[in-house]
Formats: C-alpha cells, structure tokens, sequence
C-alpha cells in the first residue's frame, strides 16, 4: 500500500511519500537507542513538563489537527476535533498522575521481614525503544495513548503509523519535537508494512505495541515472539449491545445508534451486535431504524454531517461484501445496504441494519468496519448471554438493564475486557483498556498500561 494522503470523499491523491530506505531506518533507530541512554535518566517532574507541555501545543493547534484527521481518513470534522481534545486530557492526566502511578512500590513490612531483608523495593524501570504500529481510525489518539505513557515511562518511541496517514505521522513528529522532547525521543518512520519486522527484529528495538486488524496482530506477534521482545495488542472487537425488559429504552435506543456510527462506524470498541429481549424487541428495532435513517450521510467538513466516506475504498469493498453475503443467506436489510445514491464520488455507504442473523453469515462472527448493525431476538438472561459471547472477539461489551441481579451476573458472565452498564464503550486514561481472546492482550491506559513497558526491578537490600 501507498504511503500516500488519498482524500476519502473522492479518491484523488493528494500527496505521496517515499518510504523511508533501510539507511534512513537505520538512522531512526539509532537516534532512539541513543535518546534513551539519557532520557531514561531525567526524573519524573521533568518528564511532565515536557508533556503538558506537548498537549497545550496540540491544544493551540486544534482545529488545524482536526482538518489533517478528517481529510486524510473522513472522520466527521467535529468528531475530530473531539479527538484532539481527549488527547489533550489524556496527555495532562499522565502528566500529573505518572510519579504516583510509577513510584516504587514498597511490599509488606512481614514479606520483607520472611525474607531476609532488611528492606525491599520494587522500582519501574524503562525498557528502552517502543515500536508503536498503529492504524488510521482514530489516528491521534491510538498513537498518545500509547506514546504518552510510554514517554512519561522514560521509554522513547518510534511511530510505524498507517500508510494512509502519513501528514498525521508527521504532524505527531513535530508536535513533540516543538515541545523541546530530546531529539530521537519520538520519530515517525514512514515505512511499508513489509519492513516492520526487520524494525521488531532490531536489537535496538525493546518491545512493540499494535493498534490494528487480527491479522496485522499475528503477523507482529510472531515476529516479537520469535525475538522475545515484550508485544501489547489491541485487536479487532465485535462488541455486543444487551437491552434487557427494564431498560431505559428510549435512552438506549439513541445511545445504540451513536454507539454503532461513531467514527463512520470504524471504531473497534463501537456496538456492533444489538442483543434484545423479546418483550422489547419490536419497539427498540423500530426506534432504532428510525434513528439510522435520520442520520446524515455527506462531507465530513460540514458540521451537519453524521457519517462521513468510509476511509479506504478496500474498507468500504469489504463492508459491501460481508453485507451481501447476510442478504444472499437470508437476512433481512430493514435500512440501508448500499452506496448512498445521492454521494456518486467517494467511499461512502448507508448506516444499515439487518436482522435475521444466522450463523453461516459472514456478519455473525467477523468485525464489520463500517455502519452496520446486527440486531438478534433473545428470550431470556442465558440467551442474551450466550449470544453476547458467540463471538471470536473479546474487547469490550454494553449492558442496558437497571436490575441490579441482572447486572451482577453479566458482570461475572460476558467475556470481554470491559463491560459498561446503561452506556457505551468509551476509553479514558484512568480505566485499563484492553482485549482477550482474538481482541489481543496487554493493556492500555491506567496504571496497568504506564506500567506495561517497564521493567519493575525487585530492589533487596540485605542488613548492613
């Protein structure tokens, strides 16, 4: 794939970058192995001045950041600006939470005492240069909510960020270089996939976080397994939407329906399984239909707009295919299910949704990238359940009920790494963010994630 900024609206290239060759590579690595030896060493308070003041910078800069985000992958131009913002916070929350969140942490006074000890530390070391390969659908945030701990850590960066966003690579390269961070600390390496397991394999490189598709995460997995280097993986997510009988259903209605179109539908913790109960069904599918239709499909620059072009025309291709399937295999398409007719130019498609799911479709058990929602009848609890956990993926789920013994067994029963009642999945810097099964491992944010690329050092101090 081109490294290349393909405008999403109508598929004119509007600017090409050669990828970096080997020596430039080379040169990348060496300059990140370099800062470390001397960054590692600056303590912590300064580390959070140099972040603050990154985020300030990214905050004067807002609307000019927003308008690279939307032109290079078609997000809706305010949902960008959104996204500007919740990297502002999250960078300020590291800033001033990371010295806590890293002191060492002092084991009990009779585990020290059993043994031997006259004292024990454990201290959180940096590891060194973190490979973040991260993707194009939230192309700032993905990238500081791994950047900014990781940095706050003492650890240095390199970015391998999607091939269709490169003048946001770039952008996030000067960001941190204007905000006085040492030079070599963060760098972008505009490089092919292909390359990246020869930048894993690099001595030099301490370990890799991936954002991405369940097959970008194999692919990097092994090569860090093969290496034993520490790897983080956020993966895809098919996130189930439970309504049970004692919902607010008016309130879950309008919350499905921007919980499934946020980000153009291509978000990996967006609802994309809507669950409901039989005594509930008929109401919640008409509210919910009636709010996809309204939406407005259009130029993601305009502030009316709802849903802007997918981002890649391959994204939008596969949509339409997995679409296709369920409807040759017998579901029914109560909305949409095809390219907007009024947008002839650009990668857009109708917010859809279709019921009658059955297992051999495509749509039951793989991730859909784009505004489409699958909507399935449950008679009871366990059925909800059930349906809930068929799925490969395992990243987060939604639960709408106000019964509190409903809620006590979800929140033992659904297999995910989150499960959000009376809500939507939404990540936030002082929550532990993360998968299982298909939707990776390791964590991020929290001090769960500032901690995963550190080396906490049992410090054993005998009498003296």
């Amino acid at each position: 794939m081109a490294i290349a900024t393909i405008d999403p609206r109508s598929g004119e290239t509007l600017a090409t970058f050669p990828p970096y060759d080997d020596q430039r590579v080379q040169s990348c690595l060496a300059k990140a192995a370099e800062a470390f030896d001397s960054y590692r060493t600056i303590p912590l308070d300064h580390r959070s001045r140099l972040l603050r003041g990154a985020a300030d910078l990214l905050a004067a800069d807002r609307e000019a950041v927003a308008r690279t985000m939307t032109t290079e992958m078609g997000k809706p131009v305010g949902q960008a600006r959104a996204e500007v913002d919740k990297c502002v916070k999250a960078m300020h929350w590291f800033a001033d939470r990371s010295p806590d969140l890293l002191a060492d942490d002092m084991p009990q006074a009779e585990d020290v005492a059993d043994s031997g000890a006259h004292g024990v530390r454990v201290r959180f070391r940096p590891l060194g240069v973190v490979l973040a390969v991260m993707p194009w659908n939230f192309p700032l945030w993905q990238v500081i909510r791994c950047a900014a701990p990781a940095l706050m850590a003492g650890d240095t960066v390199l970015l391998k960020h999607a091939s269709n966003v490169p003048q946001t690579a770039q952008l996030l390269q000067d960001l941190f270089t204007r905000a006085d961070y040492p030079d070599g600390c963060f760098q972008s390496l505009l490089v092919s996939a292909d390359q990246v397991a020869g930048v894993i394999r690099d001595d030099r490189v301490a370990a890799v976080s991936l954002t991405g598709s369940e097959s970008a995460g194999r692919a990097v997995a092994a090569v860090a397994g093969e290496q034993l280097k520490k790897c983080v993986l956020e993966l895809g997510g098919s996130d189930p939407f439970l309504v049970l009988p004692s919902a607010d259903l008016a309130a879950a209605v309008e919350t499905a329906v921007r919980a499934r179109v946020q980000n153009n539908g291509q978000s990996c913790i967006a609802a994309k399984r809507f669950i409901v109960h039989i005594d509930v069904f008929e109401e919640f599918e008409s509210a919910f239909v009636a709010g996809m239709r309204r939406l407005d499909v259009g130029d993601p620059f305009l502030e009316r707009t709802d849903i802007g072009p997918l981002a890649t025309e391959q994204g939008r291709t596969e949509v339409e295919a997995q679409v296709d399937d369920a409807r040759d295999k017998g579901a029914h398409v109560l909305c949409g299910g095809r390219r907007p007719p009024e947008q002839p130019n650009g990668w857009y498609y109708e917010p859809t949704v279709l019921t009658e799911i059955d297992p051999a479709m495509r749509v039951h058990h793989e991730e859909v990238f784009g505004p489409v929602a699958t909507l399935y009848r449950v008679a009871d609890l366990a059925q909800a359940v059930t349906a809930a956990n068929d799925t490969p993926y395992g990243l987060s789920s939604n639960a709408w009920t106000r019964d509190p013994t409903e809620q006590g067994v979800l929140a033992r029963e659904l297999q995910a790494g989150a499960v959000y009642f009376n809500g939507t999945t939404v990540s936030h810097p002082a929550f532990p963010f993360g998968g299982i099964r298909r939707s990776g491992y390791g964590r991020e944010l929290d001090g769960l994630g500032l901690r995963e690329f550190t080396n906490p050092t049992t410090l054993w101090y005998g009498a003296t």
